[in-house]
């Protein structure tokens, strides 16, 4: 039985990055190491810090990228692409030119017999008034049709540059440590859900970028999945294991 792979949050393109060019091959490598065993695999959003479509331009670079996606689902292998808060303005290039599966919602889906509740995780539990406004700007049809009027040359570096300032702006550029089961709002919100959804066995999310396994019951576990940044994390499901590991080239045995 071939594997399932969830990651998340590369955020490739950041100008807070100094090592983009590393981490962007480090990211391809693994994808590379994992193609033959890999059945789908979920990227949970931020894949790229800032992501913006126009009609007929995308944002420069992400090559190596998206040319490794597009030989996966060439050869058969579901890729699966959430949405999150930095890359939101996803239209229909990656699906129809690098094959993958677009979600701009979460999704609640059966893997190999379990069920999954998929999802970024923005927004769920979040009571920031601000990051609320934001969010609920970002996803306005009428703003980004305005936006799409400005020139590329300038919408695009000013997106980089506000995603910029939105990571330095945190302490050492880094999300806060995780909080604890009562005071982290995607534990508290995952708990409340599960009351009136207890079918569900995984809830796995991005976002945050702390690694999180987190057994909710005797049944249901939750899964943060760290980041591509500093952690190099991902999980891994191979029917009947779920498993939230670090990639280190050169001695992960895949």
């Amino acid at each position: 039985m071939k594997k399932v792979f969830f990651l998340s949050d590369a955020h490739l393109g950041s100008l807070a990055i100094e090592h983009g060019r590393t981490q962007e091959r480090r990211l391809v490598n693994f994808l590379d190491k994992i193609k033959h065993q890999a059945d789908a695999i979920y990227l949970m959003g931020d894949m790229f810090d800032f992501w913006y479509e126009f009609k007929t331009v995308v944002p420069k670079g992400y090559t190596r990228f998206l040319g490794k996606i597009s030989e996966l689902t060439d050869m058969g292998v579901e890729v699966h692409f959430f949405i999150g808060n930095h890359d939101i303005w996803c239209h229909d290039y990656l699906t129809k030119e690098c094959g993958v599966i677009l979600h701009k919602e979460p999704l609640t889906t059966e893997i190999y017999g379990k069920e999954f509740y998929l999802a970024h995780g923005d927004g769920l539990g979040d009571p920031e008034v601000t990051f609320k406004v934001l969010r609920r700007m970002f996803h306005s049809t009428t703003l980004q049709k305005l936006f799409s009027m400005i020139h590329p040359r300038w919408s695009i570096a000013f997106g980089l540059q506000w995603a910029k300032h939105s990571r330095l702006k945190r302490q050492d550029g880094k999300e806060p440590p995780y909080m604890g089961e009562d005071k982290e709002h995607l534990v508290l919100w995952t708990k409340e859900y599960l009351k009136t959804h207890p079918d569900i066995n995984y809830f796995i999310y991005g976002h945050r970028h702390i690694q999180l396994d987190l057994s909710l019951n005797d049944t249901t576990r939750m899964l943060i999945l760290g980041d591509w940044i500093n952690l190099f994390t991902y999980a891994v499901y191979d029917g009947e294991n779920m498993f939230l590991e670090n990639f280190i080239e050169g001695e992960t045995i895949l």
